[in-house]
């Protein structure tokens, strides 16, 4: 176990505390999220890169990466798969960050050997399959394919005991396609024995992981590993019920159907496994009458039929329910309305819905995907509808010169070759009226900047959409224009203080006045204003009661004289003085 990474702390927040296990493709740890309050736990795995692969692969493995990341965010939503919290790539190594899932492993509940360990009940293995197969119908119903179910990767949840399915391509190798075949010194130990055939020379199907849950209940059931189990020499089939195995006719058959040999005749889907089961359940509740296989010979001879690894067509042999024979075999889809069902959900990845919804629409009622295929015609129509209406906003707002809105919403239309051609053609047209906008309105700017006009300069400016190509230079300017507006408002300022000081309040009153409302001094001009203003009134106040003053001492002066001049004794005195 490689305890070197203990203690260390990943992006400056995971600190490593424990290794949960190393593989072929990467090592898995216990991490702790130290920015997070309480310091919640969380699963770092960190993918095995090779130091001798040239620059280019390693572009290449980065590009698969980011992929795969997106795959795990998106299945991450379903309640039984452990949430993708992020993912980086730190010194050459790649890390994904996942939901700490607490509980254990299915390997602590199943026997090791006949003799070590409880071997489980019919009842436990339905259980058990049902829970499991939920899952990876979801899984496949996305068009992926989980390649590794094996008892390391089925967690016990402890909250309500459900099972929850990890590892999600982080242990695949990087360079693993559907041409490379998968030496067995590739393979973990571990999953040795829960892999198909046809998974070794690169050729999985959806029906591979329902072979490793089959082979994962036959070992519950039987209490012998993978590895422990005996092949047909001739038809290369599993051998493992016998006397000693107690489990029903119908169970031992479906459990056969999932582990054939040839992927072709095993079941085609998690759903029809399911479906299967539901109708084994229901045929043996209390008061059914159910009759076992008709043509199933004595098990103490030869095998059962389902274990003798014929054909799909050659197969006559099934079990009888109610009225009519119900074959497990016969009821397989043909392989042609499986590969249609497939064939429609990669249109689906590929973005192509109309396509998807066509091919589904072709399988027959009578089908055993057709369920399936309905559930997802109804998916697929309900994701067309959303993706042509983000489409047609978009459309819309190029046709009413929104360029910057229908910019804003081609992204959230699905980035496939579908709709890229579509957008594409939106996305020429926005961006030239776009730019032809923006050229217009950058060259106000220029003009208005040039006869100092910063207040009008900066609103054409501001009218620019970001995402045309004069984004950058906008910012720039718009820093510019604005220091410079900035520049000039304090020199109003400090003018008009210089003003005031000589007690012209009329002339600073003038520069204030001049000063934008966005500048930073624009709130202490406004009170100079306020001052400057009462106290010019002050004055004019003062100005005209002094003038009064004036104008009263005069006529006071004027009266004076005239009551002087009229007395009688003075004009006598006057006249002796003359005299």
């Amino acid at each position: 176990m490689n305890n070197q990474m203990i203690g260390k702390v990943l992006q400056g927040r995971y600190q490593i505390v424990q290794s949960l296990g190393a593989g072929v493709f990467g090592q898995t740890y216990v991490a702790l999220d130290i920015h997070y309050p309480g310091k919640p736990r969380c699963v770092i795995k960190q993918l095995k890169v090779n130091n001798y692969q040239s620059t280019s692969y390693f572009d290449e493995m980065r590009l698969r990466f980011l992929s795969e990341t997106q795959t795990l965010q998106y299945l991450g939503t379903h309640n039984q798969i452990p949430e993708l919290i992020t993912c980086f790539e730190e010194n050459e190594r790649f890390y994904l960050v996942q939901e700490y899932i607490p509980g254990h492993a299915l390997t602590a509940e199943l026997p090791m050997s006949q003799q070590w360990g409880h071997q489980w009940s019919e009842s436990e293995v339905i259980t058990l399959l049902e829970d499991a197969l939920e899952i990876i119908g979801f899984v496949h119903s996305q068009g992926f394919i989980h390649c590794d179910v094996k008892p390391e990767n089925l967690i016990r949840r402890a909250a309500d005991g459900k099972l929850v399915l990890i590892d999600f391509g982080s242990i695949q190798p990087i360079d693993f396609s559907s041409d490379t075949e998968l030496p067995i010194s590739q393979i973990p130990v571990t999953s040795l024995g829960y892999i198909p055939p046809e998974q070794f020379i690169g050729q999985s199907k959806p029906n591979s992981d329902i072979y490793a849950l089959g082979i994962i209940a036959i070992q519950a059931l039987t209490g012998l590993a993978p590895l422990q189990l005996q092949i047909d020499a001739v038809s290369n089939e599993i051998v493992w019920r016998h006397d000693h195995i107690s489990v029903s006719d119908y169970l031992a058959s479906i459990l056969s159907q999932m582990i054939r040999y040839n992927y072709q005749d095993r079941f085609q889907s998690a759903h029809e496994v399911l479906r299967v089961i539901k109708q084994m359940k229901m045929e043996n509740q209390p008061g059914k009458n159910i009759a076992t296989a008709a043509s199933i010979e004595d098990e103490q001879n030869k095998p059962s039929p389902l274990l003798a690894g014929l054909q799909i067509g050659l197969i006559i042999n099934g079990i009888l329910i109610g009225l009519g024979a119900y074959s497990l075999v016969n009821s397989s889809p043909s392989p042609s309305e499986t590969d249609v069902f497939y064939q429609a959900v990669q249109k689906s990845q590929a973005g192509d819905l109309k396509q998807a919804i066509n091919l589904a629409k072709s399988i027959p009622a009578d089908s055993n995907v057709y369920p399936e295929a309905q559930a997802s015609i109804a998916e697929w129509q309900e994701q067309l509808q959303a993706d042509t209406e983000k489409y047609l906003i978009a459309e819309e707002d190029l046709q009413q010169g929104k360029w910057s809105h229908a910019l804003r919403t081609v992204p959230q239309v699905p980035d496939t070759a579908y709709w890229q051609e579509k957008t594409d053609k939106l996305v020429n047209k926005a961006e030239a009226d776009l730019e032809a906008k923006a050229t217009a309105l950058l060259n106000k700017a220029y003009a208005k900047a040039e006869n100092r006009d910063f207040t009008a300069a900066l609103a054409y400016l501001q009218q620019i959409p970001k995402e045309s190509y004069a984004g950058e230079i906008v910012q720039k300017k718009l820093a510019e224009y604005n220091q410079k507006k900035q520049i000039r408002s304090g020199y109003f300022l400090n003018k008009a203080y210089r003003q005031a000081a000589v007690g012209d309040f009329d002339g600073a009153l003038k520069l204030l006045r001049k000063i934008p409302k966005d500048s930073e001094v624009y709130a202490q001009a406004q009170v100079k204003v306020r001052e400057y203003t009462q106290k010019l009134s002050l004055r004019e106040q003062a100005q005209k009661a002094n003038q009064e003053k004036i104008i009263a001492a005069r006529q006071k002066n004027r009266y004076q004289s005239f009551n002087w001049d009229s007395e009688p004794g003075n004009s006598l005195q006057e006249v002796n003085i003359r005299f």
